[in-house]
């Protein structure tokens, strides 16, 4: 959260010819009644409806593809969950894109946004700390402490051999 995904992912899908931006928290949020949410405990409820969340995500992404679409999905998978959604997307070739600012420059970024990803159980500290020391180190790690949501997709675009996960 507050790595800059939306705005990386939506730049990324201007830049890119018939394309998706497929916002995986979308499925999350359609969930109007019963929803739990995922925290660094989560209840056996929270994780079954997270898995579902990926499989939507993947789902759809792969009928988009199909139809030929490119699909830039935004999500956050960390952890033991990320080598099963990639297993659950068939499109091919497939890219992962990792934005992994320094955990102060996502403080600072949270302080400044309207909108609020951090609280309760979740702090800055302890993300970060599921993503550098649990998450596959897979595909294009990009540290964007210091880069413009432009500077990132250039970046993106420059490298995405790196990127290749599946071919």
């Amino acid at each position: 959260m507050a790595s800059g995904k939306s705005t990386v992912a939506q730049l990324l899908a201007e830049r890119l010819s018939r394309s998706v931006h497929l916002r995986g928290d979308g499925f999350r949020r359609m969930i109007v009644s019963g929803r739990e949410e995922f925290t660094p405990q989560p209840t056996a409820e929270a994780t079954a409806q997270l898995r579902l969340r990926y499989q939507a995500s993947a789902t759809v992404a792969d009928l988009y593809a199909q139809a030929g679409w490119t699909v830039v999905v935004q999500d956050v998978v960390l952890g033991e969950y990320l080598e099963p959604y990639l297993d659950a997307v068939t499109t091919s070739p497939l890219y992962l894109i990792v934005l992994a600012p320094a955990p102060e420059v996502i403080a600072a970024r949270e302080a400044n946004r309207p909108k609020s990803g951090y609280g309760g159980p979740w702090t800055v500290d302890a993300l970060d700390d599921a993503l550098r020391r649990e998450t596959p180190h897979r595909g294009l790690w990009l540290d964007t402490s210091h880069q413009t949501p432009d500077q990132t997709v250039d970046e993106i675009l420059a490298d995405l051999a790196s990127a290749c996960i599946a071919h």
